[in-house]
This record gives C-alpha cells, sequence and structure tokens, in this order.
C-alpha cells in the first residue's frame, strides 16, 4: 500500500486519534489516488475530504496542494475519462454539505489547468451530455450548486445553446418542460440574476449563451449600480454602439479615466477629446496635491496641457509657478504673477488680516523658542496643527513632522522641529511639554488625533508628546463636518481655505511666503471657528439651526496615550478652561 503524497511538508497527511490519554500519530493509506482506473467519483471525494479536513496546512496553501494533487489524479486517466469523472464528481458533491462550493472550485480549477495541457481527453462528448443535464439541474432547483459554479460548468465544458438544444432533443420524457423553449428558459434564468443584481454572472450568461436581447437600460442601470467590469464587459460584447454609449456614460459622470482606456484602444476617431480632457483631469488631481513637477512631466511638452497647467497654478495662487512656467517654455498671453495676484485676492477665501492676526513668526532657534513659550504659556486658548512633507510611494513610511504651528489670537509661531531637535532636543522636549500639559490652555485642533500619532512616530523619544492635557477637537464638536476644515470655516466664518499647498515640499528651507500664510491660516482658524462656537453656544439659534453646541463637553482633559482613536480618547472631563468671549 503506498502512501499518497499531497505535497505537504511532511509529504503526508497526518491524523491526530486520542486513545486513552495518549496521542498516537497515524498516516492515511490511500493508494486509490495513484490509480483511480476502479475507483468511484464517491469514493474519491470522500478521500478529498478527509485530506482537507485532517491536513496540517491553513487552508489557502491546503486548497493549493489539493488541486495539485487533482490535475495529476486527471493525469492518471482515471474511468471512463477525466472529463466524465469529473461531470460525475460535480454530480455528486452537493451531498457534502458545506464543502460542495469549495470542492467544486477546486475540482474544475484543476480540470481547467489540465485542459490546458492535454491534448484530448478523448470523453469530450460524453462528459459535455453530463455537464449540459448537471446545468440544467442547478438552473431548475434541483441540484444545489453556487451560481458561480453553474458559469464555471457552462466554461469548462464549452456549452452552447445547440448543446443544450440537442440535450432537449434526445430527452425521452415527453412533458419535461425544461427542455420546451430552451432559449426563453436560459432568458428567464439570466432575468433572475439581473433582478438580483448579480451583473457579472448576467453578462457572462448572456455573452456564454450569445444572447443580445438586454440593452441600453441595462447599461445604464449597470453604471448606476458602479459594476463597471460588468459593464464594459457587456459593452464590448454587443459591439461599438454600445461601446460609444458607454464611453458617452462615463464622460457625462466624469469618469474619465474610465472613457479613456476603452476610447484609446476601440474609438478615438469616435472620441477625439477624450484623451485630451482625461490628461487635463489627470493634471488636475496633480496640481491639488502640490506635485507640480510629476504634473509637469505628465503635461510632456505639450503645449496645450502646458497652458492648461499654467492655468492651474494661478487658479490655485502658485505665482511663482506661473512665472517659472511662462520662462520655461516662453509662453505668452498670460499675465505676470504680481499682475495676477490682485485678481486671485479676490477669490473667497480667508485670509490673515481677516483673522486678525498680526505676525507669523518662524522659530529655529534657542531664543526664538523661549520667547514663544512665554507668549503662549500667558493665553487661554490657542490653536495646534502641524505639518509634513507628503510621501506618495506605496507601503514606505511617511515623513517626519517638519512644522508645528501654534496660534494666539494675534500671532502665529511656526516651529521648525526638525532642526530644533536637532539643535537643541533637550529644551524643545521641555518647552512643548509645559505648553501641551498645562491645564491652564485650551489647545485647540482639527482631527488632532491624527497629528498627535504622526508626532508620537516622528519624535517618540521626546517626553512631551506623549502627554496632553486640555484638547479640544473642533471637527467632534460637529455631526457632520464635510468638506474638511476649509468647509468648516466656510459654514461657520462665511469663507473657506485655500487648500492647494496642503501637500507642498514642508522640509524645504527656506518656506516659501505662501507656505507660511497657508500654515498660519490652518492654526489661527481654530481660534475664530471656537469663538464663534461659544458666542453661539447659549443662542436659541444655534449654528446648526436646532441644538445648543454643548462645546465643553468634548474636552478631553488628559490623555497619555497619543495613539487612541478620538471615540476613545473623548473622557469629557472636569476642570474646563475659564474662556470669556473673545478674550484671549
Amino acid at each position: 500500500m503506498c502512501l499518497f503524497e499531497m505535497g505537504f511538508e511532511e509529504k503526508a497527511i497526518k491524523l491526530q486519534v486520542k486513545e486513552e490519554k495518549a496521542c498516537e500519530t497515524k498516516k492515511i493509506c490511500l493508494h486509490a489516488f495513484t490509480d483511480l482506473t476502479y475507483v468511484a467519483p464517491i469514493v474519491f471525494l470522500y478521500l478529498l475530504k478527509e485530506c482537507y479536513v485532517h491536513g496540517n496546512l491553513k487552508a489557502t496553501k491546503k486548497f493549493r496542494a489539493l488541486q495539485q494533487e487533482v490535475h495529476q489524479v486527471l493525469c492518471n486517466s482515471p474511468q471512463p475519462g477525466p472529463a466524465t469523472f469529473v461531470a460525475y464528481c460535480l454530480y455528486i458533491l452537493p451531498i457534502f454539505g458545506s464543502y460542495c462550493e469549495g470542492f467544486s472550485h477546486l475540482i474544475v480549477s484543476a480540470f481547467h489547468r489540465f485542459l490546458k495541457t492535454a491534448a484530448t481527453t478523448g470523453d469530450s462528448l460524453e462528459a459535455k451530455i453530463i455537464a449540459v443535464r448537471l446545468f440544467l439541474d442547478i438552473v431548475e432547483g434541483s441540484i444545489d450548486h453556487d451560481e458561480r459554479i453553474a458559469v464555471k460548468i457552462l466554461e469548462v465544458f464549452d456549452i452552447k445553446l445547440t448543446d443544450i438544444e440537442k440535450v432537449a432533443s434526445q430527452s425521452k420524457a415527453k412533458n419535461d418542460r425544461r427542455f420546451h423553449n430552451v432559449k426563453a428558459f436560459l432568458e428567464q434564468y439570466i432575468f433572475g440574476f439581473i433582478e438580483s443584481e448579480s451583473y457579472m454572472t448576467a453578462v457572462n450568461l448572456l455573452e456564454h449563451f450569445s444572447i443580445r436581447q438586454s440593452g441600453e437600460s441595462f447599461l445604464v442601470k449597470m453604471i448606476e449600480k458602479k459594476q463597471f467590469r460588468a459593464a464594459e464587459k457587456w459593452a464590448t460584447f454587443m459591439g461599438k454602439p454600445m461601446l460609444s454609449m458607454l464611453v458617452q456614460e462615463y464622460v457625462d459622470r466624469n469618469k474619465l479615466k474610465n472613457a479613456y482606456l476603452i476610447v484609446k484602444n476601440n474609438l478615438q476617431q469616435e472620441f477625439p477629446d477624450v484623451h485630451h480632457k482625461y490628461k487635463e483631469s489627470a493634471l488636475k488631481k496633480l496640481a491639488e496635491k502640490a506635485c507640480w513637477d510629476v504634473a509637469e512631466a505628465k503635461a510632456n511638452g505639450d503645449r496645450q496641457l502646458v497652458d492648461y497647467l499654467v492655468y492651474l497654478a494661478m487658479e490655485a495662487g502658485y505665482l511663482e509657478k506661473v512665472d517659472e512656467l511662462c520662462n520655461r517654455y516662453s509662453l505668452e498671453g498670460f499675465p505676470k504673477a504680481q499682475e495676477h495676484e490682485a485678481i486671485f485676492l479676490q477669490h473667497c477665501f480667508l485670509n490673515l488680516n481677516e483673522l486678525g492676526v498680526e505676525d507669523i513668526i518662524w522659530v529655529d532657534e534657542l531664543n526664538g523658542l523661549g520667547k514663544a513659550t512665554c507668549h503662549i504659556e500667558g493665553s487661554k486658548v490657542v490653536g495646534l496643527d502641524c505639518e509634513w512633507k507628503p510621501n506618495y510611494v506605496k507601503g514606505s513610511k511617511p515623513n517626519k513632522v517638519s512644522i508645528m504651528q501654534i496660534a494666539s489670537d494675534k500671532k502665529v509661531f511656526i516651529l521648525d522641529l526638525i532642526k530644533l531637535y536637532n539643535d537643541v532636543p533637550d529644551v524643545l522636549d521641555n518647552c512643548l511639554t509645559h505648553i501641551l500639559r498645562s491645564p491652564r490652555i485650551l489647545k485647540l485642533g482639527y482631527n488632532f488625533h491624527c497629528d498627535v500619532k504622526q508626532l508620537a512616530q516622528s519624535y517618540g523619544d521626546l517626553e512631551c508628546f506623549k502627554c496632553y492635557n486640555m484638547l479640544l477637537d473642533i471637527q467632534n464638536i460637529f455631526e457632520d463636518p464635510r468638506g474638511g476644515l476649509s468647509g468648516l470655516a466656510e459654514k461657520i466664518l462665511g469663507a473657506g481655505l485655500n487648500k492647494t499647498r496642503r501637500n507642498s515640499n514642508w522640509e524645504q528651507r527656506p518656506l516659501s511666503q505662501n507656505q507660511l500664510e497657508y500654515a498660519a491660516l490652518d492654526a489661527a482658524v481654530l481660534i475664530q471657528i471656537f469663538y464663534r462656537v461659544c458666542d453661539h453656544s447659549h443662542a436659541a439659534d444655534a449654528l446648526d439651526g436646532h441644538n445648543k453646541i454643548e462645546w465643553k463637553s468634548y474636552i478631553v482633559s488628559h490623555m497619555d496615550n497619543p495613539r487612541k482613536s478620538r471615540k476613545e480618547s473623548r473622557l469629557r472631563k472636569e476642570p474646563e478652561p475659564e474662556v470669556k468671549d473673545n478674550e484671549a
């Protein structure tokens, strides 16, 4: 009796049998797997189940090992032939209950692999007849198989509508309604998948049986349900008119990448503008991330795209980039940055003057840090924010926090954390500990748990970022804070923030004036939003139009673990700071 080798690490499957407190290891002797000439499919499936149940690998590896062995079994010429043997196995599998679906996929995938290497199975005709009857039994509900297996059976046995009609013509059952009008019968079956929104299964069946009755409404329904792969497969099957309709639907929904991928292979003449619109859309996304160098490379010298990039830089207020591109590409007809600045400032964005900020102070040395700490410790409310250079390399660690902005009523201090940490780490740690742990200073943030986590990861050896007192995350006060801090500012203060420099290079030194103003705004606007909330907290018409804003209950009076979620860190403890109206 020879051992069946499954490809497991131990080269044999082991069963653990408990006998009177002793555990004895036994091996299954599976001689039948090496020669299936006289083994019935039911025995084969039983042995397969035993192998799976008692195998000592994880499920995925076990599946692959068994798949390899089933493939090898089919190469050993089971009787009456490998294709017929597989068809009978699929017929029997439902009696194995919960193992049915997994084993069905296992056997079908192994058989599909076998067909790629075998010149011919020699029993394909007989197997196809059995497979047709199995498919019809599944459709009718007399055999319980997963819908995906039904589709796989059609594919692996290459069953066409003519094959079903042929089996129907040979049936001796006079009242067998499943064979009457086979096409209508299948269409009704497929319609069930459409009704249940199993669109890919429906498309696979429609394509397999070359049924073209469903049209535009079916396509639109798949797009509305965001079943884009199914929609594209269906449109490709239906031909150019349906593909053109799909492209137009994508364009109307601003899904330009999807439209472009179809157009570039099939419909460039019909949609000459889609490629350019897609390129412009890609440039706009890069510009929103402040990835100007990448965007310029994507433009690849195309005059129309470069012009559009200049327009994006003007719109975003990157006036230095406007001049740079105009000079590099000898562009004419664009106003110089200085001329355009007056127009840009008319956009509905908040500025520092409107927020009452009188000074932005850059702090990167010992004396400046000391003065900043003294000023901040004299404030009752400050706004906090951080910036770091974005990292677009997938899977890589985020960059260190570069700067921390701390705003009082009239001033914003921007701390160069990288330089201060390198030059005077102990002093930096001491100063920030006094600020961040002070029970007398209310620290305002927005989505602050993200900044806290990033600070702890960037400067893990500093004690100042391991404990906080008196924090108020403005985001938590509002139930539906859409649009981020800019959206909240627009809702509360009547104008939003220009966020186009959010992802700029915060490690460059010196920072540009635009970067400094952007960073200062993010901290200063928190104080103005807070004051407005305080003004309305006792008013009948609160900011949300319904309830009074009980902002005090959202204060976190103590937080030791910077990695806690916002929900976990809402401790809502006393005491609360004494804040009177708009006083500092």
